[in-house]
């Protein structure tokens, strides 16, 4: 597993626009929440996160509440990140037999104007790596330019 194919972006609303920020160690979500916990703003702060082109993880931060998503439960088998975010999130072990399947805070982004059938729609759209589902997001959330050209710097 390379991190060079792994992507962590901060984003935050604030004064009516989105700032976004690379981070650079994408696997570390204590770190990324302690970040997210620091931006304090009045529309929260969302970490967008994309590990190793298998699968993606939202974490959202809105005053003392922490929301976390993540695209495909199983990955948890092959992933220490994922197992990491399983436990963090305090949900059920994922089985060997289990087929994929999206866990956590599926209204993550809600309020934002992105409900969960959108969310459910890209994770199953198996034509999306995981890179272009965290762009399309960020697309919908109206900071999908810049998402683009933070990742291509």
């Amino acid at each position: 597993m390379s991190d060079d194919a792994d992507i962590a972006v901060v984003a935050w609303h604030e004064d009516g626009r989105w700032t976004l920020e690379k981070l650079a160690r994408a696997q570390d979500l204590t770190q990324i929440i302690d970040r997210l916990k620091s931006q304090r703003t009045n529309g929260g702060s969302i970490a967008l996160i994309s590990i190793d082109e298998e699968f993606f993880i939202l974490i959202r931060v809105l005053g003392t509440h922490i929301s976390m998503f993540l695209s495909d439960a199983t990955c948890a088998l092959d992933y220490e990140v994922a197992a990491e975010f399983i436990e963090l999130a305090d949900l059920p072990a994922v089985e060997e037999d289990d087929e994929p399947f999206p866990v956590g805070h599926l209204d993550i982004l809600a309020d934002l104007g992105m409900n969960h059938m959108e969310i459910s729609a890209l994770c199953d759209d198996a034509e999306l790596f995981p890179d272009e589902q965290l762009e399309a997001i960020a697309m919908r959330l109206g900071f999908g330019e810049q998402f683009r050209q933070l990742l291509e710097q």
